[in-house]
Parts: structure tokens; C-alpha cells; sequence
């Protein structure tokens, strides 16, 4: 199926949406994000530090008299439709599983949703580590929240955009994805206990400009070699909680993990050593930008992006061409892969001033490495679906 590249535009897809439903819409919309340090670790209660990315998702939506759910992709150029009240736990691996697992997990709290017509659109690439689910789910879900009349806060719109694709989609992911899309701030990083969901906003100084790579090396996380890492870390922890009565990974150190190590698979010692390594250097990095100390900031990057390629081997040749080819720049802190793993995107540290050089000697010699032409973006933290909502950045 043949997926199109938008550039979102609010009154064009406004109209868009008015011209095939013959309804006027109201319009809400979820940026995407990017994770700057803590990779794998929100799934076992641990520390991320995402910010969120001017890329976005857009969900339009009109009441109607009946009962039944339409969602139209703009970018697929297909439509969706069924009864409200039919709506089961029964994805189909389509692009509707998305919107319709956020009404479905809507539906697992009792919050009633009538009839309605959806549009969503957006300009977040696909499989590239950007997380367009969440952005689909977050845009989605505050579109029903406002036609049911309900509100949630922060946390609980994160968690049940989360349920959507932990147990609609089937995909083991955390919840930093979606806590971020929904309540990033411009200008901040965020530092996320995913634990106990709490944050603190961190400044990025000006004189940096965050640059990510796109290998344009696909993966899908929804099956595949993401959930066999999460399905390996979650025995390693397993044998954490028995043997040494720790709740989480989180709470482990390494001298627990040595201790363990006869009890695991190599493949799950190995998994886990980076969860606990990848923590402290959360906790690092931090200390790194409340010092503005970029330089420390970026070696803690490139020690990362090591852990992800060897102890947790989520990396690819692609990807770690990208690495070196950047830290290998001037004016580079540090790169790093960022999202999932098994392709996707880089994201970069960068002196503003050289980031559009750094963008196109990047992309020539990958492209004379690999064959393949990135799409490079140089981004700066935007607000998250909720600052966008109170600021008057959706309609």
C-alpha cells in the first residue's frame, strides 16, 4: 500500500476533511519525538529523556447522529468504518489498529464515545524511531476525549494511549513514547521517571541544534526483534526479582547482575547490563546539562549508542555508519541511535552553526557508503499535544 508524504497543513486538511464528509471538523494534533539518552528502559520503570519534535499528527473530527466510529488516513487514502459498540479487542496489523485501539482502551474506561468521523493526517515518517504511533494515538485520543466531554490528566492519557498499543496493537512498548507526545514543553528536554511518572524539564542550550539522521532503514515494532529483546530483558529481570527480591530492573545494579549471571541467558545478561548502564547514564547526561557541558553531554551519547549496537545489539551496519561518519565532524558533541533499534534514525548533537554543513557532509558520505540517500532534519524541543491545546495551537 502506497503511503503519502503530507505536509500538514491545518486549513488545507481542514478543508480536506469538510469536502469528504460534508461536516465541519474541529482540529487537534500530536507532534512526534525523539529520545536524546535512555534507550529500553521505560519498560521496566526506568529513566528516558525524550523531547518533542516538529513533526506531527493531525485528527480531525465531526459528531454524526449515528453510532458508528469512520477513520480516514489522508496519508493512506483509505477509510475505515464500523459500530461503536461492535469495536473488539481484534487488530487486523492496518494502520486503523492505531485510532482504534485508543477508542477501544476509551471504551476499557468506561468513557462513552457516539458517533464520529475522523480524519488524521500527518508528516511523521514511518518505522523511522520517531514514534508516529503515539503520535496517531495521542492525536486520536484527545479528538474523542473532547467529543466524549471527559478530560485526563497527563498520566492517565499517557497510560491509556499506551494500553492501546500494548494490548490492541500488540506492541511491547513503554510509556515514554506517549507521556512525551502528549506533555513535552518547548525548548526542554524531558527527564521522565517511568516509573513513577514524574518529570523534570531540562534546558538545551541555544548554541545547540539537535540534528536526526533517518538511515531509512525500516523496522516495525510491533512484532519482530523488538519484542524478542523485551521478552529477553523481562526474563533476565525475572531472574533479578527471584534471586535477589528486586522489583524492577531499575532498581538492580551491576554487582546484582553479576551475581545473577549463571541463572540467565547470555543474551538476557547482556540485555540487561545495558537497561542498568543506559539508567545511570540518564542520570549523566542530566548533570551534564545542568552544567552545560555538551562535550560530557555527547560522550555519554557515543557510550550509549556502544551499549545499544553490543550489549543490546539493536544497531545495524546502516546505523552505525551514520554514528561514525557524524562523530567524526566538527562541531559534532555527540550521535547516537535513538527509538527502537534495527534502523530508524540517529539523533545528533550539534554547534547551530555548522549544523546545515554537518547536514550535508553527512548525507554525501553515507550516501557514498551505503548507497543511500538519509533525510537529515534539524530540530529544536516543541511543545507536546497538551502545551499545543493550552497554548491555541490546535483549533
Amino acid at each position: 500500500m502506497r503511503v503519502l508524504r503530507m505536509r500538514v497543513d491545518n486549513e488545507q486538511l481542514l478543508q480536506l476533511h469538510q469536502q469528504r464528509f460534508g461536516l465541519e471538523g474541529k482540529l487537534f494534533a500530536a507532534p512526534a519525538r525523539v529520545n536524546l539518552i535512555g534507550e529500553h528502559t521505560d519498560y521496566t520503570g526506568g529513566l528516558v529523556m525524550p523531547m518533542a519534535i516538529d513533526f506531527r499528527t493531525v485528527a480531525i473530527l465531526s459528531r454524526t447522529n449515528d453510532q458508528r466510529a469512520v477513520f480516514y488516513s489522508a496519508n493512506y487514502d483509505e477509510e475505515v468504518s464500523f459500530e461503536v459498540a461492535s469495536l473488539e479487542c481484534a487488530p487486523r496489523g492496518h494502520w486503523s489498529d492505531y485510532p482504534a485501539g485508543v477508542l477501544w482502551s476509551l471504551q476499557q474506561q468506561e468513557i462513552a464515545v457516539s458517533g464520529f468521523k475522523m480524519t488524521l493526517a500527518g508528516d511523521v515518517p514511518l518505522g523511522a524511531g520517531l514514534s508516529s504511533s503515539a503520535s496517531v494515538e495521542v492525536a486520536t485520543a484527545l479528538a474523542l476525549l473532547a467529543h466524549a466531554g471527559a478530560t485526563l490528566p497527563l498520566d492517565k492519557l499517557a497510560t491509556l494511549c499506551r494500553r492501546a498499543e500494548n494490548e490492541y496493537v500488540g506492541a511491547k512498548s513503554g510509556i515514554m513514547d506517549q507521556f512525551v507526545v502528549a506533555g513535552a514543553v518547548a525548548h526542554r528536554a524531558m527527564l521522565l521517571d517511568t516509573r513513577s511518572l514524574t518529570f523534570e524539564l531540562l534546558p538545551l542550550p541555544d548554541q545547540v541544534r539537535v540534528v536526526i539522521c533517518n538511515s531509512m532503514v525500516k523496522h516495525a515494532v510491533a512484532t519482530g526483534e523488538y519484542g524478542d529483546r523485551r521478552d529477553e530483558v523481562e526474563s533476565g529481570q525475572a531472574v533479578l526479582q527471584h534471586e535477589r527480591h528486586i522489583k524492577l530492573l531499575r532498581d538492580a545494579t551491576l554487582s546484582d547482575l553479576e551475581a545473577c549471571k549463571s541463572k540467565m541467558s547470555a543474551a538476557s545478561f547482556a540485555r540487561c547490563k545495558h537497561i542498568i548502564t543506559e539508567n545511570q547514564r540518564v542520570l549523566d547526561a542530566r548533570e551534564a546539562l545542568l552544567h552545560d557541558d555538551m562535550k560530557q553531554f555527547g560522550s555519554i551519547m557515543v557510550e550509549a549508542h556502544r551499549s545499544m549496537r553490543d550489549d543490546f545489539a539493536a544497531s545495524c551496519e546502516e546505523v552505525d555508519a551514520l554514528v561514525e561518519i557524524a562523530t567524526r565532524q566538527p562541531g559534532c558533541f555527540g550521535a547516537r541511535i535513538t527509538g527502537g533499534g534495527f534502523g530508524g534514525c540517529t539523533v545528533n548533537m550539534i554547534r547551530a552553526e555548522v549544523a546545515e554543513q554537518f547536514v550535508a557532509t553527512l548525507k554525501r558520505e553515507y550516501a557514498a557508503k551505503t548507497g543511500i540517500t538519509a533525510e537529515c532534519f534539524i530540530s529544536a524541543p516543541s511543545d507536546g499535544a497538551l502545551a499545543m491545546a493550552a497554548t491555541g495551537g490546535v483549533q
